[in-house]
């Protein structure tokens, strides 16, 4: 008798993260997560998006709740997207990289795949700008993870005139349009992340 084929279980995938992932400021239907996956639906990648995000979450409140979030949802793959909020309270960037450490040892254990994404450095010293720009690369060699270095970059480097549509009233927040802009680099990345499963 022919054994019948079986459909295969679409990869879990957890965007683990701070108010941008989340969706803050955004109908239910805009933000991060259900704009990814809707990308990965139409790129025909079987994926369940998971949300990870904690509005006011900084790098230290993520390695609290790493493990919860990894025994809760597990997932198959992880995208980090955190460091945002540091930055705002100007923490120093070690700080957050041993926070980060933590978090994508905790994410990679087992040999899962993890993207980490990188966050565009909010204004002050330039030398403490520079730092968190180098830190995403650093990090992401040392853990053999996957980089997006800048998810905001397609929002910083739009015509000025359109960076206003592009974020909500705090000029923090990416509005529905700038999500839109995020997917479109994000995605890619994304696709590349399930490719190692």
């Amino acid at each position: 008798m022919p054994r019948l084929a079986t459909a295969q279980a679409p990869t879990r995938l957890l965007i683990f993260g701070d108010s941008l992932t989340e969706g803050y400021g955004l109908r239910p239907g805009d933000g991060l997560v259900p704009r990814l996956q809707d990308y990965l639906d139409a790129h025909n990648r079987p994926t369940v998006v998971l949300n990870g995000g904690l509005s006011g979450d900084s790098t230290y409140g993520g390695r609290v709740r790493i493990g919860w979030s990894l025994t809760r949802h597990r997932p198959d793959a992880v995208v980090i997207e955190l460091g945002g909020n540091d930055m705002l309270m100007g923490w120093d960037v070690r700080a957050a990289e041993t926070n980060l450490d933590v978090i994508l040892q905790d994410a990679r254990a087992g040999g899962r795949p993890v993207l980490l994404v990188g966050v565009h450095p909010v204004d002050g010293d330039a030398k403490w700008r520079q730092s968190w720009i180098d830190l995403w690369p650093r990090l992401a060699e040392r853990h053999g993870a996957l980089l997006l270095p800048d998810l905001y970059a397609p929002l910083t480097f739009a015509p000025k005139d359109r960076q206003r549509d592009l974020v909500l009233a705090d000029g923090i927040h990416p509005s529905a349009k700038g999500v839109e802009l995020m997917v479109q680099v994000l995605g890619p990345a994304v696709i590349a992340l399930l490719d190692q499963k």
